[in-house]
């Protein structure tokens, strides 16, 4: 029985996929294709875990030295939870794969204490799941690593990336998650984050931003403009790849006609009369800080 459906919600990293590639969203969206876990997402996921379960732990505790101590048991919780992500080590007879593995995400742990002080932090939330609905109907979900909040009511919302910070050319592209966050938590709360960090774990920087209501306005704009681009290609099938050097990361080459391949037969009901063609992302209005389409991309090296 097909889980396919039409798509209710946007999330960033869907945003993304749409101005990446509309097939790929569509792959990924709307036919629910399985894709194989990786080593560096695996390891991202790791991390987090790590540094969520770090504060349950009293602020002496919090140290680098605890935090390494956690990776292995968070490791095995997680393969519970996703036994499939223990074919990331198949025919590691030895293990040597697997301990360099956790090794990486050791060290990226320890690096977070020379980026933060987490004996002086206590985050109001951790891992948190926030969803709200537009005026236009449009809901916006996503899951933020961290939310602080200062005696004096400011906000500050923090996300853990396990790769190295973009260069400066991608700065706006990295912040797009985070502005759509903040978009989120404006329309719940109606309170402008105070600021925006991203901590970088694999190159040791943090970049920040400080938002206003004109930012937050202008990504819900774009927002809507992607979303009416993504309404259309649902309504008329019309999914166009996209290549980019991201390509050769892409789990979907063989069903991709870039690469020679079919996708499969389109599992939605497309109306006889047809709507227009879908617009380019172009006359949709590219979220804010996302490549446009033609311009380079950042690769994955930057983080998951």
């Amino acid at each position: 029985m097909s889980t396919s459906q039409q798509p209710t919600s946007l999330s960033p990293s869907r945003a993304s996929d749409f101005m990446q590639c509309p097939l790929l969203y569509r792959f990924r969206v709307i036919d629910k294709l399985p894709e194989k876990p990786s080593e560096a997402a695996t390891r991202g996921t790791l991390v987090h875990a790590v540094l969520e379960r770090l504060f349950d732990d009293p602020a002496v505790e919090r140290t680098a030295p605890r935090a390494r101590s956690m990776v292995p048991g968070q490791w095995d919780r997680l393969l519970e939870s996703r036994p499939e992500l223990g074919e990331l080590f198949a025919g590691d007879e030895g293990g040597e794969r697997l301990t360099g593995w956790l090794s990486e995400a050791e060290r990226l742990v320890e690096r977070w204490f020379s980026l933060e002080d987490p004996t002086r932090l206590e985050p109001a939330e951790r891992e948190l799941f926030v969803e709200t609905e537009l005026e236009s109907g449009l809901r916006l979900r996503g899951v933020i690593d961290r939310v602080d909040v200062a005696p004096s009511g400011e906000v500050r919302i923090v996300d853990y990336k396990t790769g190295k910070a973009p260069r400066p050319e991608y700065s706006e592209g990295a912040l797009f998650q985070m502005k759509f966050y903040a978009l989120v938590i404006w329309r719940l709360k109606r309170v402008v984050p105070r600021r925006l960090q991203l901590v970088y774990l694999g190159s040791g920087d943090v970049l920040t931003y400080d938002p206003v209501e004109a930012d937050l306005e202008r990504v819900e704009r774009k927002l809507l403009a992607l979303w009416e681009a993504i309404r259309q290609a649902t309504e008329t099938g019309d999914w166009r790849p996209r290549p980019t050097k991201l390509c050769g990361w892409c789990d979907h080459r063989s069903v991709c006609p870039e690469f020679g391949g079919t996708p499969p037969v389109y599992p939605l009901t497309v109306p006889p009369q047809g709507a227009g063609p879908l617009p380019a992302p172009e006359a949709a209005g590219a979220p804010e800080g996302l490549p446009a389409p033609g311009s380079a991309a950042p690769g994955p090296a930057q983080g998951v």
